[in-house]
């Protein structure tokens, strides 16, 4: 999925959502107020799951999960989805629910909505009702249709070029008031944490492999140039040359063509080792 892409805005002032209402005094006792017992938990199960996820998809899959569940109410239930975009990579997208990640992909065929809003804007963007918001065009007719009546936007505050965003929806007109919206904004503050933490392990990760395959496919080559000076009583250089003429000549990649002169000797081509 390509990363979304925009017309740039300036952010409005902290604490302001992106139409440029100011949010409404709190009432001060949703359960994820930031000095609330609750919300010490949040942070610290947050902190958890980028211990126990595997990937980043699977990262923003739980905390999608436990957004929902922070914020839904017995007779309020909530779908969340949390949209990722990093520079020259995919976007990632997850949800709390199949119906929310179908949610937010509305959002990429239209190029637009709250949370894409949100992330490009690094501000909330609240819709009260979609039946009566005209802000998004063909956006609105077909989140209507999904059965939505309000959302809301969060922005996850990252480093660098990396954007990222909560998206709530809601079946209800009027679900997402200035307490539920700060609730919202508490809870993506922790994930950021957590999420800046999560993408340099990804990183590192992605290093770490890049490397490893590189390695390899040097070890391979540096084979089959063995190979070929014992075939043909030839240099280094001369077999490195012949690699490249048959790699330029058949539009293969070094290493493949290199990988194919060990196979056909019967070897498997060799895996640079690491400690650890």
């Amino acid at each position: 999925m390509p990363a979304p892409t925009g017309p740039s805005s300036t952010p409005p002032p902290a604490g302001n959502h992106s139409d440029g209402h100011a949010a409404a005094p709190l009432a001060g006792h949703h359960p994820l107020d930031s000095g609330s017992s609750e919300a010490v938990v949040f942070s610290d199960l947050i902190q958890d799951l980028v211990l126990d996820s595997t990937d980043i998809g699977g990262f923003l899959h739980d905390v999608a999960r436990h957004a929902a569940s922070s914020l839904s109410a017995p007779d309020s239930e909530v779908h969340c989805a949390v949209l990722l975009v990093r520079p020259r990579m995919k976007g990632t997208m997850a949800g709390s629910s199949p119906e929310a990640t179908a949610m937010d992909e509305v959002q990429f065929q239209y190029d637009d909505g709250p949370c894409l809003r949100a992330a490009r804007e690094q501000a909330p963007c609240v819709v009260e009702d979609f039946q009566t918001d005209s802000r998004f065009g063909q956006y609105t007719p077909a989140i209507l249709h999904a059965g939505i009546r309000s959302a809301l936007g969060v922005p996850i505050p990252l480093e660098g070029e990396a954007i990222a965003a909560l998206d709530l929806y809601s079946t209800r007109a009027g679900e997402f008031d200035a307490e539920r919206t700060q609730a919202a904004l508490h809870l993506a503050a922790e994930a950021s944490r957590a999420l800046r933490t999560a993408i340099r392990i990804a990183h590192f990760a992605d290093t770490a492999t890049n490397l490893r395959a590189a390695m390899d496919s040097r070890a391979t080559i540096q084979l089959a140039a063995g190979i070929i000076m014992g075939q043909n009583r030839c240099s280094h250089d001369t077999a490195i040359a012949i690699l490249k003429s048959a790699s330029s000549s058949r539009n293969i990649k070094l290493k493949d063509v290199a990988a194919a002169v060990v196979l056909s000797i019967g070897q498997q081509p060799p895996a640079a080792h690491f400690d650890g």
